[in-house]
């Protein structure tokens, strides 16, 4: 069998520096200035880890340098390599081009490590005419073509080379206006679908919004939210409309898809960075406020990866408050709630259940699956 292996090296480079997103080279750029550390490649040898096994017999095909050999070299492979680079950045032509080419020789399946964004370029250039499967490995992850974690992304391709009896599935290629989402609005188009291996319950959905009927429902749990917030303590909320009811109701800004911090006084920083959030956590005791992402279940890794693992330690995990309504729960027909920091570990640390806010003075407990 024969694999195609496409690595957006600046995939989510902008998520832990705040930028919410990697489209396009200014923002590249400023990420970098910023101190990001790209990610991709780590998440894609998370994958291939998974397909060791079939190392001696799988015809592993990739572009050069940073787009997939170097990451395949270094995990055991020895890939046919395709195409050239440009020096610098790397573009969505680039990863158009690769994803072309193999569609050309051509390969069994393309898996790839990026967002929504790659999604987008990737379908672009084989439409529904290849299978494909996503490593999530960007900032914004609303597609419904990328396993819920990169090993399971390797294991389902592992599964599918072996010949395991899958089915196709058309899954959407869902992307945001970046510059608009960077403004708190929150656009999404429908690209297209791509054909990916079907596997229940290792497969991400795509992200359903919030109904804006559920107002009501989401100032009762601001309300208790507020009631036992404690003087001196900071409190870091995520994205999304039921983290920003809290900031209404005590007559604060948020910034929508930002991670802010406050007291119960005020507002301590707006759209804070990993490393502006460890500085304010070297001097007071704090609680994350998170919700999950409609449709997929996901509190951390995808959206909000400015709470990384290093954050994430340093609050722990009895500090971590989970604020969301029954309807998006129970929207998951009993699957867990998610995790996907990028450190196992972490992961492992938030598994088990944990206390759920659905309203005033009221909680259940749900599941979180490492």
């Amino acid at each position: 069998m024969r694999l195609g292996l496409i690595v957006n090296p600046i995939a989510g480079i902008g998520g832990r520096v705040g930028l919410k997103g990697s489209d396009g080279a200014e923002i590249q750029r400023k990420a970098l200035e910023l101190g990001a550390e790209p990610q991709a490649h780590l998440r894609a040898a998370n994958a291939l880890d998974a397909l060791m096994s079939l190392c001696e017999t799988l015809e592993l095909v990739t572009p050069p340098g940073e787009m997939g050999e170097k990451v395949a070299r270094a995990c055991g492979f020895a890939p046919q390599v395709i195409g050239r680079l440009p020096q610098g950045l790397t573009s969505a032509e680039d990863t158009r081009a690769a994803a072309q080419a193999m569609l050309d020789l051509p390969v069994d399946l393309i898996l790839f490590a990026g967002g929504d964004g790659t999604a987008r370029d990737i379908y672009h250039a084989v439409g529904k005419n290849i299978p494909v499967l996503g490593i999530p490995a960007g900032v914004k992850i609303h597609s419904a073509v990328f396993a819920i974690h990169p090993r399971l992304a390797g294991e389902i391709a592992a599964a599918y080379l072996r010949g395991k009896r899958m089915r196709l599935r058309e899954a959407e290629v869902i992307d945001l206006d970046e510059e608009a989402y960077r403004t708190g609005i929150v656009a999404t188009q429908l690209y297209g679908y791509l054909k990916v291996p079907y596997c229940p319950h290792q497969l991400q959905n795509r992200k359903v919004p919030t109904p804006a009927a559920e107002s009501a429902r989401m100032e009762a749990i601001a309300a208790d939210v507020i009631r036992a917030m404690q003087p001196g303590w900071l409190y870091i909320l995520g994205p999304g409309t039921t983290t920003r009811a809290i900031t209404d109701r005590l007559g604060f800004p948020k910034t929508l898809v930002g991670v802010d911090v406050y007291t119960r006084e005020g507002v301590v920083a707006l759209d804070a960075s990993e490393s502006r959030l460890l500085a304010l956590l070297e001097n007071q005791p704090a609680k994350i406020i998170v919700t999950p992402i409609g449709g997929q279940g996901f509190i951390f890794g995808r959206g909000n990866q400015q709470l990384s693992p290093r954050i994430i330690r340093k609050v722990g995990r009895e500090n971590i408050l989970v604020v969301s309504l029954s309807e998006k729960l129970n929207a998951l027909k009993g699957e867990p709630l998610l995790v996907d920091t990028g450190e196992p570990d972490v992961d492992e640390m938030l598994a088990g259940y944990l206390p759920v806010i659905v309203g005033y003075r009221e909680e259940v407990v749900y599941r979180v699956g490492s």
